[in-house]
């Protein structure tokens, strides 16, 4: 079995910008609402939205922004974000989201990378600028959005002192009615930063073509129509939230919520207020929801489908009918490549399936890592792709070519994914390659074991990874890292396990930490917890007590 849902509302690819989208739904629709932000109490029209975008884009031409030209933002959610990046995209610019919680290296790398001459950010990001001043001289010209916290003047007054020209956001939106140029499909839209979790992050170089065809999958995935409100409170600065939210709603005609942050305890009453037809979770969040305590009223609300990545097997028939929702989806892709993989809406899935190939417009392989020759059908092989159709994958690594050649090696790129397929073509995902681990002659995915652990009521988060075994050609030993919400013993969680996982993937060791250590995107720093090994507060089940 093959995907075959994907069919683009716009069938002309040359149209595939969100200049084009955002101009034609002010058209058809000027008056409906297109964007809310419920903390702002604020809303507005695509007609609206349209006309703020162009004006932000005449503010930044003005100013000398060329064609082309890079404009950083780091922002948290808010309506000046998606004001400033529907700006950019309507004016011919490249957007560049910075990831909010990055400072010192991991900023000056980014910056050093893009090389951007205009930036756009939170006041309370002023002083971080400053203390790599010498790596951001390539800034011409800031402007400044007003949080809320009081800090907006000073923010500018440091900028300027610090040789800056620098100005109230506002200002953005005071820019002249220009004849604005016409973004091609091919051009780059956009460029997201991996997580860098093995080295510096990358610059995916995301041409508007592939932003927007990123969207049309989830339009597909998700059924989304204009009738549809889509609610997201991952970061803007992630494509989650960005081209797999915001994006697609609007390729639709629909309405899209953005609230700041997500909130397990009032996530429903966000739904239920915003009139929420459907919403995405993304790792952990959904398994928060569900542990949040049942009400009478969590039937009422609108929602029918929720786009979770990946989707938990175990809860989601409890989920649905807890909430009343119609559909769970799942797609497993990456940054580079879109989404090659999708899960039909409505029909069920094997238990951890991702979902199916969406072989009129991918090239996909499962391949031994070594020798990139394809593995047969229900072996584990490293997931290769290559697009069908031009400028639906990235151009590459945005100022890295070397790593750019590395990743598309034998003109596939090679995502680092360890998935099986089965007869019928479903694919799962089995764990990132370098997170594998093998014990006795077995190989064991750190995924699944997570999603087990997990499962348990008083796990907040886990991280699975092998120790080097004590014994001779032992391979691995299991440790598994959590965060719990109240004490639970070694030894609960451990029984947990029994009968949800074989036992060779059971783990000997488990250690109960206050915070998992992180990279600035909130990824896992695996790497790290293989630096700490086996701690003195280790539990290890071979022993009578914890050492």
């Amino acid at each position: 079995m093959v995907y075959t849902d994907l069919v683009p509302t716009f069938p002309d690819p040359e149209t595939w910008t969100l200049s084009h989208v955002l101009r034609h739904h002010a058209k058809l629709r000027p008056e409906s609402v297109c964007l809310e932000t419920p903390e702002e109490n604020a809303g507005w029209t695509y007609a609206e939205a349209l006309s703020s975008a162009e004006r932000i884009a005449g503010a930044l031409i003005t100013a000398g922004a060329s064609q082309g030209d890079r404009v950083v933002i780091m922002a948290v959610n808010s309506s000046q974000l998606v004001r400033s990046w529907w700006g950019t995209a309507v004016g011919g610019l490249v957007e560049v989201p910075i990831n909010t919680n990055y400072e010192g290296e991991f900023l000056r790398h980014q910056l050093g990378v893009v090389r951007a001459r205009f930036a756009i950010i939170d006041d309370t990001f002023a002083e971080r600028i400053v203390a790599i001043a010498e790596h951001a001289r390539g800034i011409e010209e800031f402007w400044v959005i007003d949080t809320g916290s009081g800090a907006r003047d000073t923010a500018i007054g440091l900028l300027r002192e610090n040789g800056w020209k620098a100005a109230p956001w506002e200002e953005l939106e005071e820019g002249p009615v220009l004849d604005l140029p016409t973004p091609r499909a091919q051009d780059l839209g956009a460029i997201f930063f991996t997580s860098g979790t093995t080295g510096p992050s990358k610059g995916v170089a995301m041409p508007n073509s592939q932003l927007y065809f990123f969207g049309q999958e989830v339009v597909c995935l998700t059924r989304l129509t204009a009738e549809d409100t889509y609610l997201t409170t991952t970061p803007l600065f992630h494509g989650n939230a960005q081209f797999m939210a915001v994006f697609p709603v609007i390729i639709a005609g629909g309405r899209a919520v953005v609230r700041p942050k997500f909130s397990a305890s009032r996530w429903i009453d966000h739904v239920r207020d915003s009139k929420v037809t459907v919403t995405n979770f993304v790792g952990v969040m959904m398994d928060f929801a569900w542990k949040q305590p049942p009400r009478e009223n969590d039937l009422d609300n609108r929602l029918r489908c929720v786009y979770a990545a990946p989707t938990a097997s175990t809860i989601v028939k409890q989920f649905k009918e807890r909430y009343g929702i119609e559909a769970f989806v799942d797609a497993f892709g990456l940054t580079e490549t879109s989404a090659p993989i999708l899960s039909p809406y409505g029909v069920e899935r094997p238990p951890g399936a991702a979902g199916l190939q969406a072989a009129d417009w991918f090239d996909i392989r499962l391949v031994d890592p070594e020798t990139d020759r394809e593995v047969p059908v229900g072996e584990v092989g490293e997931l290769v792709v290559r697009p069908v159709h031009p400028w639906t994958c990235s151009n590459g690594y945005y100022g890295m070519p070397e790593k750019t050649v590395e990743a598309w090696r034998n003109l596939w790129f090679h995502t680092g994914d360890a998935l099986r397929k089965d007869e019928d073509g479903w694919f799962y995902f089995v764990d990132r390659y370098k997170d594998a681990l093998r014990r006795r002659g077995e190989n064991i995915s750190s995924y699944e074991v997570e999603q087990a652990v997990l499962g348990h009521p008083a796990v907040v988060e886990c991280a699975v990874l092998g120790v080097p075994a004590d014994v001779e050609a032992g391979e691995d030993e299991v440790l598994a890292v959590i965060v719990v919400s109240e004490p639970v013993s070694p030894e609960e969680i451990l029984a947990w396990c029994e009968g949800k996982i074989p036992a060779f993937a059971i783990p000997r060791f488990v250690r109960v930490v206050e915070r998992l250590p992180k990279t600035p995107s909130e990824k896992v720093r695996k790497a790290a917890l293989r630096e700490d090994g086996i701690t003195s507060d280790t539990y290890d089940r071979t022993k009578l007590s914890a050492r």
